[in-house]
């Protein structure tokens, strides 16, 4: 297992992998209004622009080549993705990535926090990881999260 950094010719397969576990098991909690606007969010034209302003920055867990997971930060605090294919659930892999994004922070010494807008899915894995809510769940255009911090020693 090994996280590193994504290139831009990696973003096609992150998304489609995103995509992929998006339909498994978040797009149940969401309205056909949510499903859309979240399709639209991470279309590759958009998605692109923003990872070669270095706006948002992608982080891929793979095993023996294959991607197995990703997580995106926005602003280098705000995760914006993060999926793990369904193959490789409670066996290390989020846990992995959101210790590199947690690295990162700490590294480059610049935020006290890492927050998120947690899916109503991933509620329990954000809480396992040390977040805590921040609010009740809101809907926005159809998408639905809490929001949720994750806060530094």
């Amino acid at each position: 297992m090994e996280i590193t950094k994504l290139e831009i010719s990696d973003i096609k397969n992150a998304l489609d992998l995103i995509w992929k576990v998006f339909l498994e098991f978040e797009a149940l909690d969401y309205s056909p209004q949510g499903i859309e606007e979240f399709k639209k969010f991470i279309t590759y034209d958009s998605m692109i622009k923003l990872v070669e302003k270095e706006e948002i920055i992608f982080w891929g867990c793979r095993v023996n080549l294959e991607l197995t997971g990703v997580i995106a930060t926005k602003g280098g605090n705000h995760i914006c993705l993060f999926f793990v294919d369904k193959e490789y659930h409670r066996q290390g892999t989020g846990k992995r990535l959101f210790h590199k994004v947690l690295e990162e922070c700490v590294r480059k010494n610049s935020r006290n926090s890492i927050t998120v807008n947690s899916s109503p899915y991933a509620i329990e894995v954000y809480h396992r990881l040390g977040f805590v809510n921040l609010d009740q769940e809101q809907i926005v255009n159809g998408l639905r999260f809490t929001p949720m911090r994750y806060t530094l020693q």
